[in-house]
């Protein structure tokens, strides 16, 4: 107990002083016995001053390593919930969209008519709530074939469209925001020669 008081004084006080001088070094120019025996007790409340310093920064590094792990352990815990629940907005926004086709579903005998428009309704509707997601689709017929946003199924020979350009689209490609979620299966024109 009582060490470790030495130990918090010390770390109060942090005395940055030279050492004193030895033999020859003396201001009085003394170079004997008598010197060496003065700076003893000098040099033994010295050593404890550095010992009880240096037992109050392993303290302070002990502590501050025990903070950074909790710190690293808390930051990865907050991201794995980030991940978890990240998707609950997207989610609640397609909500909507099931409870339409639901409701398509339970619906008895209709018209074809009515049963495309249904659809083209729960379409509009799946579209727009991916917007609000921040997806967009890509155009690609009538495009320049791109490798960075097409995937190219089939090369066609055709003369109808201009070569090295994109005739139809097979599935549409889709990005998030900047980023490419999905390319567009294409088939590219090459002219005959």
């Amino acid at each position: 107990m009582a060490e470790k008081k030495s130990s918090n004084s010390a770390e109060l006080e942090l005395d940055h002083e030279l050492p004193p001088a030895e033999d020859g070094d003396s201001p009085s120019g003394s170079g004997g016995n008598g010197g060496n025996v003065a700076t003893a007790p000098d040099s033994a409340s010295e050593l404890e001053k550095v010992k009880a310093e240096r037992a109050a920064y392993l303290d302070r590094a002990a502590r501050i390593q025990a903070e950074f792990e909790n710190y690293r352990k808390r930051s990865a815990r907050e991201q794995q919930d980030f991940r978890e629940y990240a998707v609950a907005d997207a989610i609640r926004s397609l909500l909507p969209i099931l409870d339409s086709l639901d409701g398509a579903l339970k619906t008895k005998a209709v018209s074809l008519e009515d049963l495309r428009s249904g659809v083209e309704l729960i379409d509009k509707q799946f579209h727009d709530a991916l917007a609000k997601l921040g997806v967009e689709p890509l155009d690609a017929e009538g495009q320049e074939f791109d490798p960075n946003f097409h995937q190219a199924v089939q090369m066609v020979e055709t003369n109808d469209v201009a070569d090295n350009h994109v005739i139809d689209e097979l599935q549409r490609g889709y990005k998030l925001k900047d980023r490419l979620l999905r390319p567009a299966m294409v088939r590219v024109a090459r002219n005959a020669k």
